[in-house]
């Protein structure tokens, strides 16, 4: 097994976390999020992978005969990408919330957020 994917999916979740570090904009700021999600994606989907693994429909072959992939970790990541899409959602029609009452969607010009 190759430890490339779990490099990939950390890469990209540290992507998103930098430009989460440095957004100057809400939409940014759950773009990145959003990108950070994605990192899920990877992982789990290389946690679920198997070199010359088939699909899990044993209709067509013995049992033992050929390694088959985990039907579970595809079924988290369709559920991971459900739930990504809907938070993504949920966030920007916050940020379309504020940046009609305020005015802004700069997370520096909201001095309402300040303590």
């Amino acid at each position: 097994m190759s430890v490339l994917p779990y490099l990939v999916a950390g890469w990209i979740f540290l992507i998103g976390c930098y430009g989460l570090a440095t957004s100057r904009n809400l939409i940014h700021a759950v773009g990145c999020l959003a990108v950070c999600q994605a990192s899920t994606y990877v992982l789990l989907l290389a946690v679920g992978y198997r070199d010359g693994g088939t699909a899990p429909v044993f209709s067509d072959l013995r049992p033992g005969t050929r390694p088959v992939v985990d039907p579970v970790v595809q079924a988290l990541t369709l559920t991971d990408v459900v739930v990504g899409a809907t938070v993504t959602a949920l966030l920007l029609a916050l940020v379309v919330q504020v940046g009609k009452r305020h005015g802004t969607v700069n997370p520096d010009k909201l001095s309402e957020l300040r303590g």
